[in-house]
């Protein structure tokens, strides 16, 4: 495990594409419990260790992650992700009994594509619908039952012979959007095999990395901005040399 920022209230790590953030059926240990063992013996804290899980990320996905070391970091924090998601999908705030933040939380992607989009930066626009028994978005018809509006852009960075680096950032948060959105252009993400990749990645995770997140800090109100080194890969170390 990597940490990439830690201080009393909040702690950031790298995750990999084989960490899961939170229990799930599979039995792993969460890179929550990992953390919070890394807290108790760093600190040599007696009991139990609180921490607060304030974002997640797919398990095939990479990237930075981050934690509360506080219940008012949670909660704080909670609030902030809760006015970015209404902002993004319906830019009307209503928290009557939260601050409007100075520094709304932004988040950077970073993605290795197969092809290269017909232009090199866009925004995409789909209506999504979410098939939960597949685990799986596909793009619907507006009119469609419990279709979503998903919109992001995107930015190519390098450009290799097979593979394409490119940088998203969400207009919505919706289920798996970037996977389902980028395929829908032919541009499905390396390794991708649930969204039309043509093969598995050696270590059984996708290319689609969260590269940054930016935010003001629950307690001290600084600007907080948090990167995680890309993984160590020969393709991911080509791209960005590219840079």
């Amino acid at each position: 495990m990597t940490v990439l920022y830690e201080d009393n209230h909040i702690i950031a790590v790298s995750k990999t594409c084989n960490e899961i953030v939170q229990g799930d059926k599979t039995g792993d240990e969460p890179l929550s419990e990992t953390v919070k063992r890394y807290i108790k013996e760093k600190y040599n804290k007696p009991g139990e260790v609180f921490l607060g899980v304030t974002h997640r990320l797919d398990r095939p996905t990479s990237g930075v992650v981050l934690f509360a070391r506080t219940s008012k970091a949670l909660s704080r924090l909670n609030d902030m992700f809760r006015q970015k998601s209404q902002s993004i999908n319906s830019s009307v705030h209503q928290f009557t009994d939260s601050p409007i933040h100075q520094f709304p939380i932004e988040k950077v992607y970073w993605a290795i594509v197969e092809k290269q989009p017909a232009e090199a930066e866009g925004r995409l626009e789909n209506y999504l619908i979410r098939n939960e028994k597949l685990n799986k978005s596909f793009v619907a018809n507006p009119k469609a039952k419990d279709a979503q509006l998903a919109i992001l852009t995107y930015k190519t960075l390098a450009v290799g012979e097979r593979y394409t680096l490119l940088e998203i950032h969400l207009e919505t948060g919706r289920h798996h959007q970037i996977r389902c959105q980028l395929a829908a252009i032919g541009c499905p993400v390396k390794g991708d095999l649930k969204y039309g990749a043509k093969r598995s990645n050696p270590d059984g995770g996708i290319c689609l990395h969260a590269r940054q997140i930016a935010f003001e800090h629950p307690v001290s109100h600084e600007h907080i901005c948090i990167t995680a080194p890309v993984p160590e890969d020969n393709l991911w170390c080509a791209l960005t040399a590219k840079l």
